[in-house]
């Protein structure tokens, strides 16, 4: 398991539950229509469930490095400018970069560079913690990181101004 074959999974995922390039380039963009967000979010669970149905099937190496990559994607998003356009508290806010991450890369490279790119509101819940319920369920508890996907742990994100 590494970065690049994350954002593979991530995308097989999209295209088992109907792919939608167009309106996810069209959020990556910033030029999207309320047509185009609402037909993500439509999908969104079906996205999900495929991409569960991946992660069953990995090792439990490759189930811990998935994990690791979307905890330390998430932690990068961690940041006070992103959460500014995401709103939320520290849970809403989780689930929002969850979403960022879920929607691919092309959304989070956009979001990373740009958080005006975030959009208010658009949680992806069931991904933050997806890997680390099938891990239990498979193989145990899993073992601890040394970071943590929590809202407002990213120092770096969160300096005083």
């Amino acid at each position: 398991m590494n970065e690049p074959r994350f954002w593979e999974m991530i995308e097989a995922a999209w295209s088992e539950a109907g792919h939608l390039v167009k309106e996810r380039d069209e959020i990556a963009s910033g030029t999207y229509s309320e047509d185009s967000l609402d037909e993500v979010f439509e999908v969104l669970d079906e996205m999900v469930a495929a991409l569960r149905g991946q992660l069953e099937a990995l090792s439990e190496a490759d189930l811990l490095e998935f994990d690791r990559i979307l905890e330390r994607k998430l932690y990068e998003i961690d940041r006070s400018e992103i959460q500014e356009f995401t709103d939320g508290s520290d849970d809403g806010f989780l689930y929002a970069r969850g979403f960022i991450v879920a929607m691919g890369k092309k959304y989070y490279d956009t979001v990373n560079a740009d958080p005006s790119k975030a959009i208010l509101d658009a949680e992806c819940e069931d991904l933050c913690y997806l890997p680390v319920h099938i891990y239990k369920d498979q193989f145990g508890e899993m073992p601890e990181s040394e970071i943590t996907r929590e809202s407002a742990s990213n120092p770096a994100g969160w300096k005083e101004e």
